[in-house]
C-alpha cells in the first residue's frame, strides 16, 4: 500500500498528490476500498477530529429559472414535478432557518434561484441574513444566489454573511456540455468575488452526470487551486424531467472512491457530502463519514433528504459527534488567516443559484467494469414540506 501511505503522509502536511495518483485512487478496486477509506479517514481526523458540521437548506425562491443546467430541476424547460414559488414571504426564511438550527444545523444555507442577484434581490436577502443573525448571532450563514455582479459579495458581507456558495460542478473542458446560458469562467469569477469581500468561499461538484474520471480529477484540481473553505460533493439525483433523469452512474463504492480523492486533495478543506448521498450511498453514508466532515441536514432544494433524526443517530453510531456552535470547523491556519490553502506553503508535486446545493497492494490496478447502477427512482422524493409550504420541514 505504498501510494496509501504516501497520500496520507502528503495529506498530512498539506502536500498536493499528483494527478496521476488522484486517479489511482478513483481506479482502486472494491476489494482495496477499505484501505482506501481508512487511509483517506486518517486525514480527515488529523484535521477535523471526529466532528461533523451540520448545515441545513433554506430554498427562497424555488423554480422558474432562465438557466439551462442540464442536472437542475429548477431550471429552463424542466418538467420535473417541483415546488414552485417566488421569495418567501418576510419571516418565512427566519423560521425554517430556527428550525434546521434547532434541528442541530450550524450554517443554514439560504438558497435562490436564477441566474444570479438583482439589486433589490441583495437587498431582500441582506434583510434575512440579519433577522436570522438577530435570533441567533453564533449561526453562520451562506448564501447561493448565483453569479454576482462587483459589489454584491460586499453588500452580502456587511449584511452578516459568512460565507458564500458557487459550485463549479464539473471540469472546464465539459462544462459547455450541462449548460449553455453562462460559461465555467463565470461561475470561477463568482468564487474569486466571494474570496475578495473576505466571504468564506464555498465551492464544489457534481458527481454522476457521465463523466470521466480524468474530469472529476480536473474539477478537483481546480476547485483546489480556487481554495475555497468548503468543498460539497453532489450526486447526481437523476429527476424526472429533466435532460439526466436517465444518467444513473453511481454505485456506493464509486461514491466513497470520490471522496476520498477529494478529500486527499484537499486534505484541510471542509469536504461535505451534499445532495444524493441517500440515493446513491445509501447504506453505505455511515462510512462516508470518514472522509467528509460536513453533510446537509434533513432535506435539500426540490428533493427529500433522509429524515434529520435519522442523520443525528446515523452520525452518534458511527462513532462521530455533532459539531457545536461554540468549534471551529476549520483548521487554525484556514481560520485564521486567507490564503493558507489546501495545499502545501512549499508548493505541490498541482439556474446557478439552485446548485448548490463528484502504488503498490493492487491500488494501483485497474478496477474492474464498473457495474451498471440500476436507477433507484423509488430514492428520489420530490419535496412536498417545509419552505414554500404549510407543512413542517425535516430538521
Amino acid at each position: 500500500m505504498d501510494l496509501l501511505n504516501t497520500l496520507v503522509d502528503k495529506g498530512l502536511r498539506r502536500v498536493s498528490p499528483t494527478r496521476e495518483e488522484a486517479l489511482a485512487v478513483l481506479a482502486s478496486s472494491d476489494e482495496d476500498l477499505l484501505d482506501v477509506v481508512a487511509a483517506a479517514g486518517k486525514v480527515r481526523r488529523h484535521w477535523f477530529g471526529r466532528r461533523v458540521k451540520l448545515n441545513y437548506l433554506v430554498n427562497l425562491k424555488s423554480g422558474l429559472c432562465p438557466e439551462d443546467c442540464s442536472y437542475c430541476s429548477q431550471r429552463l424547460g424542466s418538467k420535473a414535478e417541483i415546488l414552485k414559488y417566488t421569495w418567501l414571504g418576510p419571516g418565512q426564511a427566519p423560521a425554517a432557518a430556527a428550525a434546521g438550527v434547532a434541528g442541530g444545523a450550524k450554517r443554514v444555507c439560504l438558497v435562490a434561484s436564477g441566474r444570479g442577484p438583482t439589486d433589490r434581490d441583495v437587498d431582500r436577502v441582506s434583510d434575512t441574513i440579519r433577522a436570522i443573525k438577530e435570533q441567533d448571532g453564533a449561526v453562520e450563514v451562506c448564501a447561493c444566489l448565483g453569479l454576482l455582479s462587483d459589489g454584491q459579495a460586499e453588500r452580502l458581507r456587511a449584511a452578516g454573511a459568512d460565507a458564500y456558495n458557487h459550485n463549479l460542478n464539473t471540469s472546464e473542458a465539459t462544462y459547455g456540455d450541462i449548460t449553455t446560458t453562462h460559461t465555467y469562467a463565470d461561475r470561477v469569477d463568482t468564487v474569486n468575488k466571494a474570496h475578495a469581500a473576505g466571504l468564506s468561499a464555498c465551492s464544489g461538484l457534481i458527481a454522476g452526470m457521465g463523466e470521466s474520471d480524468v474530469d472529476l480529477v480536473d474539477v478537483v484540481f481546480a476547485l483546489r487551486d480556487l481554495d475555497p473553505d468548503s468543498v460539497p460533493v453532489n450526486f447526481l439525483i437523476p429527476m424526472e424531467g429533466t435532460p439526466l433523469a436517465k444518467e444513473w452512474h453511481l454505485t456506493p463504492q464509486r461514491c466513497l472512491r470520490i471522496l476520498a480523492m477529494t478529500r486527499f486533495v484537499c486534505p484541510d478543506a471542509e469536504v461535505r457530502i451534499a445532495g444524493g448521498r441517500e440515493v446513491h450511498l445509501r447504506t453505505m453514508q455511515p462510512l462516508a463519514l470518514h472522509l467528509a466532515n460536513s453533510i446537509f441536514l434533513g432535506d435539500y432544494l426540490t428533493s427529500e433528504g433522509q429524515a434529520g433524526h435519522a442523520d443525528l443517530e446515523m452520525i452518534a453510531d458511527a462513532g462521530f459527534e455533532v459539531e457545536g456552535a461554540a468549534e471551529v470547523t476549520l483548521p487554525e491556519h484556514r481560520a485564521g488567516a486567507r490564503g493558507g490553502g489546501c495545499g502545501s506553503p512549499t508548493g505541490a508535486d498541482g439556474g446557478t443559484g439552485g446548485c448548490g446545493s463528484h502504488a503498490g497492494g493492487g491500488v494501483c490496478a485497474p478496477a474492474p467494469a464498473a457495474r451498471a447502477e440500476e436507477p433507484r427512482t423509488d430514492l428520489v422524493a420530490v419535496r412536498r414540506r417545509g419552505a414554500g409550504t404549510d407543512l413542517a420541514p425535516n430538521a
